[in-house]
């Protein structure tokens, strides 16, 4: 496949599926660590008049769906990649940072949660993405050239 083309697949499915993960997570959240009592988890502005009651248990798979989410987009550019596959690994990373960034703006949070996941769940998790891409492609056989 042309590096181009692969590069473009790079992207497209590291988003897709960081997504699916990032999404699967936040999903069956609420089934493993109830919120609190009388919130509506599917309206901010039941999340909003209700944060006051949310405990440090309650942003665990917040964190985790974002966290997983960046390592698996990030892990699966660095994979599909052509070329340069940490800038891809990264590229990745630095989506996920701009949506978490929007989160930030959009879904309440305490100020602690928000900086440990702008500080955590992206960026590291894109370098995690490619040291462990490095392991599994460094006893790969190099790819032909087109």
């Amino acid at each position: 496949m042309n590096t181009i083309l692969r590069n473009i697949a790079a992207v497209i499915l590291g988003f897709v599926l960081g997504s699916v993960v990032n999404m699967a997570l936040i999903t069956v959240s609420p089934r493993l660590i109830p919120p609190p009592p009388g919130v509506d988890v599917s309206s901010v502005a039941s999340m909003k008049a209700s944060m006051h009651l949310y405990q440090a248990k309650h942003f665990l798979f917040p964190f985790l769906a974002h966290a997983g989410g960046t390592f698996v987009g990030a892990l699966v550019a660095f994979l599909v990649a052509g070329s340069r596959h940490t800038a891809f690994a990264y590229t990745l990373g630095g989506l996920f940072l701009a949506g978490g960034i929007a989160a930030c703006f959009m879904i309440p949070a305490p100020a602690w949660f928000m900086a440990l996941d702008l500080i955590v769940a992206y960026l590291p998790m894109a370098w995690l993405a490619t040291q462990l891409g490095r392991r599994l492609t460094a006893g790969a056989s190099p790819r032909p050239s087109p």
